[in-house]
C-alpha cells in the first residue's frame, strides 16, 4: 500500500500543471458558454430559430450536440456539451498514454517494476489518478455552471457526462497502450478512435428523428455506439437521465481491467501490434536530413491537411444556410462579424470565420512539426544526427521549413476545398478571391508559430512543448473570443489570427499582413543564429 501511495503522489506532482490546465480551461469554457448563450441568444425565439435550422441540416449536428429544448441549460449543453466531453477525453488518453507506454519506452517503467511495486501497481495507480483528474474535472465543471445560476440536477450531469467520458478514454488509453509499440502509436490510436466516435455521435444525431415542434432530437442507434453520444443521452436541464453515464464508466473500467490483464501478458518494451519491419537500407529520398523531418511528420501532416479540407468545404457550403438563420437573427451575423472583422457581405464573413479556424489548425501542425525538435533531442536521437556532417543550424532550418511547408499544404487543401464548394453552390465569382486571400493570409499567421516555436526551443528547450502549444491557445481564445467577450480591440490584435488580410468592397486590407511577414522573418532569423550557440539539452 505504501507504494502505491509513493507512485500515486508521483504522478500527482508529475501532472500538476498539466491536468490544472486542462481542468480549469474545462470549467471556464462551460462558464464562458453560459455568457455566449445568454448575450447571442438571449430570447426563446432566437434559440427556437438556432435549433430548428440545426434539426434541419445535418452538418450542424455533426459537430454541435444533441437538441433537447429550447431552455437557456438546454440549450447550452446542445452547444458546448460534447466540447466539455472532447476536452476531458482528451486529457484521459494523454495522461494514460505518458504514465504507461511512455514511461515504458523511455526505461523509466523497467526501473519501477523492479521494485517491490512490481509490474500492476504502477498500472493501477494511473488509473487511480485518472479517475481523480477526471471526477475533479466533473465537479468543477458542474460547479462553474452552478455559479451561472443554471439548475443544479443539470449542471450536475452536465459534469458527469463529460467526467464519465474522460473515464471511458482512460481505458481506451491504457489499452492502446498495450497495443501499440510507442507511445506516438499509441496516442495515434486513441485519437483516430476519438474522432471516429465523435463523428459516429455526429451521424446518430443527424439521422435521429425530431419532435414536431423542431425544438430537439430522438437520436438514431449509431449514437449509442460512442461515449460522446452516452455523454449526450444525459440530456441535461431537459429529461436529466442519470443512468447513460453509468455506460461510459463502466465501459472505462472494463477496459482497462482488459489492459492490466494483457500488461501480464507481454514483455516489456513489447506490444501486441508489432512494429513494422524496417528496410535493411534506406531509400535514396532518405539520404539527407530534410528528407528524415519528412518521414519523422509526414502522417500527422496528412491528417491535419484532412482537417483543413473539411474547414474549406465547410466554409463555403454553409454560408447559404447560415444566411438563413441570420435573416431570422440578426444576432448571428453581428457575432460571426466579431469573430471575422470582415467588412462585406455574410458570404465573406462566413469564409473569414472558418479559415480563422483553418488558421489554428495551420499553427497547430506546425507547432507539432517544430516541437518535434525537442522530442529528437531529449530522446538522443538528435545526437545520432548531428553526429554526421550535419550543423545544428540546418537540423533545426529543416523542421522549421518542413513546418512552414506543412502549413502550406493544410491551407492549400483548404482553398481547393472551398472552391470546389463555391464551385458546387453555382460558382460565385467573387468568393474564389476571398477564400484564396482568407486562406494566404492564414497561412502566414500559422507560419508565425512555426518560427516563434523555434525561437522557444533555442532559449528554453525544455519547457518548448508548454510554452509552444500554450501561445497557440492564447492567440486563438484571443483572436476567436476576445470579441464576444468585450475585451479590447488591441487585445484581439495581438492574435495573429485575427489580423490577417481581408477583402472589402474596395479590394484587399492587408491589415497585418506586414507585420506578420516581418516577424515570421525576424523570429526565424532569431532562431538559426541563437542556435550556433546552443549546446544539446538532452532529457525530458
Amino acid at each position: 500500500m505504501n507504494a502505491f501511495g509513493i507512485l500515486l503522489r508521483q504522478r500527482l506532482r508529475r501532472d500538476r500543471l498539466q491536468l490544472t490546465l486542462w481542468i480549469v480551461g474545462t470549467a471556464l469554457m462551460a462558464f464562458a458558454g453560459y455568457a455566449g448563450v445568454t448575450q447571442s441568444y438571449a430570447t426563446l425565439a432566437d434559440r427556437q430559430n438556432i435549433l430548428a435550422a440545426a434539426l434541419a441540416n445535418p452538418v450542424i449536428l455533426m459537430f454541435r450536440g444533441l437538441p433537447s429544448g429550447t431552455s437557456e441549460g438546454a440549450f447550452l449543453a446542445f452547444e458546448v456539451l460534447p466540447w466539455l466531453a472532447l476536452l476531458a477525453a482528451l486529457m484521459s488518453t494523454f495522461l494514460v498514454v505518458r504514465h504507461t507506454r511512455g514511461d515504458e519506452e523511455a526505461g523509466r517503467a523497467e526501473l519501477v517494476w523492479a521494485t517491490p511495486a512490481g509490474r500492476r501497481l504502477p498500472t493501477v495507480a494511473t488509473l487511480v489518478h485518472g479517475l481523480l483528474a477526471n471526477v475533479v474535472l466533473a465537479a468543477l465543471t458542474a460547479l462553474a455552471l452552478i455559479a451561472t445560476g443554471l439548475p443544479t440536477t443539470g449542471s450536475l450531469l452536465s459534469g458527469a457526462a463529460a467526467g464519465t467520458c474522460g473515464i471511458a478514454f482512460l481505458g481506451i488509453g491504457l489499452l492502446a497502450a498495450q497495443l501499440m509499440r510507442t507511445s506516438r502509436g499509441a496516442n495515434s490510436l486513441t485519437v483516430w478512435v476519438l474522432v471516429a466516435t465523435f463523428l459516429i455521435r455526429g451521424i446518430g444525431n443527424a439521422a435521429g428523428t425530431p419532435s414536431d415542434d423542431l425544438t430537439s432530437m430522438a437520436s438514431a442507434w449509431p449514437a449509442w455506439l460512442s461515449p460522446f453520444g452516452w455523454a449526450e443521452q444525459t440530456r441535461p436541464y431537459d429529461a436529466d437521465l442519470a443512468w447513460p453515464i453509468l455506460l461510459g464508466l463502466v465501459f472505462g473500467l472494463v477496459l482497462a481491467a482488459a489492459s492490466i490483464a494483457l500488461q501480464s501478458l507481454r514483455d516489456i518494451d513489447a506490444s501486441f501490434v508489432a512494429e513494422r519491419r524496417g528496410r535493411v537500407s534506406a531509400r535514396p529520398a532518405l539520404a539527407s536530413p530534410h528528407a528524415l523531418v519528412w518521414r519523422l511528420t509526414s502522417g500527422s501532416i496528412i491528417g491535419w491537411a484532412a482537417g483543413g479540407a473539411i474547414t474549406g468545404i465547410l466554409a463555403t457550403t454553409l454560408s447559404g444556410l447560415v444566411d438563413q438563420i441570420s435573416g431570422e437573427n440578426p444576432a448571428v451575423a453581428e457575432i460571426l462579424t466579431q469573430i471575422g472583422g470582415a467588412t462585406g457581405g455574410l458570404d465573406e464573413v462566413v469564409v473569414t470565420v472558418f479559415f480563422t479556424l483553418l488558421g489554428i489548425l495551420a499553427a497547430c501542425c506546425a507547432v507539432q512539426t517544430v516541437v518535434r525538435t525537442r522530442q529528437e533531442e531529449a530522446h538522443g536521437t538528435a545526437e545520432s544526427v548531428l553526429a554526421a556532417p550535419v550543423g545544428r543550424v540546418r537540423w533545426l532550418a529543416d523542421f522549421v521549413i518542413v513546418g512552414v511547408v506543412a502549413v502550406l499544404i493544410v491551407v492549400g487543401a483548404a482553398v481547393l476545398a472551398g472552391w470546389i464548394g463555391v464551385w458546387s453552390n453555382g460558382g460565385d465569382e467573387s468568393l474564389y478571391r476571398i477564400v484564396a486571400v482568407a486562406g494566404l493570409g492564414q497561412a502566414v499567421a500559422a507560419a508565425v508559430f512555426a518560427v516563434l516555436t523555434a525561437l522557444v526551443f533555442v532559449l528554453i528547450p525544455r519547457a518548448t512543448t508548454a510554452v509552444a502549444w500554450s501561445l497557440v491557445l492564447l492567440a486563438a481564445m484571443l483572436g476567436m473570443f476576445g470579441p464576444l467577450f468585450g475585451l479590447p480591440e488591441w487585445t484581439a490584435n495581438l492574435s495573429p489570427f485575427a489580423v490577417t488580410p481581408v477583402v472589402d468592397g474596395r479590394g484587399i486590407d492587408v491589415r497585418g499582413l506586414w507585420w506578420l511577414v516581418l516577424a515570421l522573418a525576424a523570429g526565424g532569423a532569431a532562431a538559426l543564429t541563437l542556435m550556433r550557440r546552443r549546446e544539446l539539452a538532452s532529457g525530458a
